[in-house]
């Protein structure tokens, strides 16, 4: 079971470094999971590539077009009380940002809801750092 936060899904989509092993773990993953947080924050991720000109407008709008085609495909951690609670708890005790905190929340929650361990796949090196003190496995080995 692979939890990704937004940016492997956004590398999943996109040829960015890092692409191929995204594209490869999620291949071999029986299931993956996000937090619903992570379909905003996709569509966001692929507007500011436009923005920015990373990407030009059919690319990012081809990226858009297919990771909303697969969103139905991937498990969707919802948002209550009970996990902004935990992001809460987390974010204060870890110094967390706010959303990181709240992709930490959802993989746990999962990885406890499933009853195994949960690969937390993220480049975001303070939700990596975090997933690891909170026990949980992370991809890539080394950020």
């Amino acid at each position: 079971m692979v939890y990704a936060n937004t940016s492997p899904i956004v590398k999943k989509y996109a040829d960015e470094p890092g692409s191929a092993e995204v594209r490869d773990l999620i291949q071999r993953a029986n299931v993956v999971g996000t937090c619903v947080l992570s379909r905003a924050q996709a569509a966001a991720a692929f507007a500011k590539a436009i923005r920015t000109g990373s990407l030009p407008s059919s690319g990012a709008e081809a990226c858009h077009a297919a990771f909303s085609r697969e969103w139905k495909h991937y498990v969707r951690i919802r948002i209550t009380e009970a996990l902004i609670a935990r992001a809460d708890h987390l974010a204060w005790s870890l110094r967390l940002r706010g959303y990181t905190a709240v992709h930490l929340a959802a993989a746990l929650h999962w990885s406890e809801r499933l009853g195994e361990t949960v690969v937390l796949a993220t480049f975001d090196r303070e939700l990596w750092t975090a997933a690891g003190k909170a026990e949980l496995e992370v991809f890539p080995a080394r950020l």
